[in-house]
């Protein structure tokens, strides 16, 4: 089998009602979807997003000037694949939209694999769990009053989910009494996590943090600038919460760094950052050599199957914002993400959904 072409189809898909956290404010995903056809008729695909609509080309353009390193290959060499890649961004940078790119086209290479054999992309990676836990990222915005997160996190505690996940402004007094809502919402059962957005400086971030210690949290995301590894393993050796980072992290280059330092407790990687399949799995090791649990950043459709190959995941980090784009849908089942045995990613993407929300339509 034959890699014969790659083709993308960027898309647009707006929200209902804009979102926000300490650093940006979202109105809608701009995004592309990437195919690598064969000569046997198979086709693997994959989806990476932007939040900003003025980035939507460079990552589109990234994608087509690693077009060369895949088409004409057997898509079993993904390695070759990433070995080619990574010499073609060597004057760009081993960061960034260039790992997008590799990203992008990794994890269609993956998930054609998986279906030229009839199985999931768990189960070519090893699988060891049939469903993961998983906690929603998808409420509980600065965006939101105190009204609409209660009765937000109320429903999702009420759905079945073990975990929230709160965003935080990185202010004492607008923070503090959010978080004692939303804990008192849930209950004392469901795990609470709050995220700064990296939104703080270490010395505030320790000292909010010692204040809402009491409240139960399961984790502090990004207390600090993700780049300011130093002060991020201030902050972790100062507490007794958890602090999970990497979501900004580029390969595993990154996360070594970040695992040295102490910077982290939790790590995070995201799919299109961390470098596609290939590289999550890697990190996934380099995280268990160092005891380590990790936990996906968004893409929970595709970041699933990551996770399920895993032995030292944690918790999947629940979204429906690209579900619109999807034929089948994820399952819960007492909190936990079913993984499904579906070949590839399991979840694929719908032609009705991509006709409508295609960007030059």
């Amino acid at each position: 089998m034959i890699v014969t072409n790659l083709r993308t189809v960027p898309l647009v898909l707006p929200l209902e009602r804009p979102i926000g956290n300490a650093t940006a404010r979202i109105e809608r995903f701009s995004m592309i979807a990437v195919f690598v056809d064969t000569d046997e008729g198979l086709t693997g695909e994959n989806l990476i997003f932007t939040i900003r609509p003025e980035q939507h080309k460079l990552l589109d353009t990234m994608v087509h000037v690693l077009k060369d390193a895949v088409v004409g290959t057997d898509p079993d060499h993904v390695s070759a694949f990433w070995q080619d890649a990574w010499r073609r961004i060597n004057f760009i940078g081993f960061s960034g939209v260039s790992i997008m790119g590799i990203s992008a086209i990794d994890g269609a290479l993956w998930d054609l694999r998986a279906k030229a054999a009839n199985r999931s992309i768990a189960a070519l990676l090893g699988q060891c769990r049939t469903s993961v836990p998983a906690y929603t990222s998808g409420g509980l915005w600065l965006s939101q009053d105190i009204d609409e997160i209660v009765q937000q996190a109320g429903a999702y505690a009420s759905q079945g989910f073990g975990a929230v996940k709160l965003r935080l402004a990185g202010r004492a007094d607008i923070d503090l009494p959010r978080i004692a809502a939303v804990r008192d919402a849930i209950g004392p059962d469901v795990g609470l996590m709050v995220d700064a957005n990296q939104a703080m400086d270490a010395t505030s971030a320790i000292a909010l943090a010692r204040q809402f210690e009491r409240y139960g949290i399961v984790w502090f995301e990004e207390p600090v600038p993700a780049h300011d590894l130093d002060n991020s393993a201030r902050v972790a050796a100062s507490l007794d919460i958890p602090v999970a980072s990497g979501e900004n992290e580029y390969t595993i280059h990154g996360f070594r760094r970040v695992l040295e330092t102490g910077a982290a407790d939790i790590l995070m990687p995201d799919l299109q950052r961390v470098g596609g399949v290939s590289e999550f799995a890697r990190v996934g090791a380099l995280a268990a050599a160092y005891n380590a649990p990790v936990s996906s950043h968004l893409f929970p459709e595709m970041s699933l199957q990551l996770m399920a190959s895993l032995p030292n995941a944690t918790l999947l980090e629940h979204l429906d914002w690209f579900s619109p784009l999807y034929a089948e849908k994820m399952e819960m089942t007492g909190g936990d993400i079913t993984v499904p045995d579906r070949p590839g990613w399991g979840f694929s993407l719908a032609p009705d959904a991509l006709r409508h929300f295609a960007a030059d339509k």
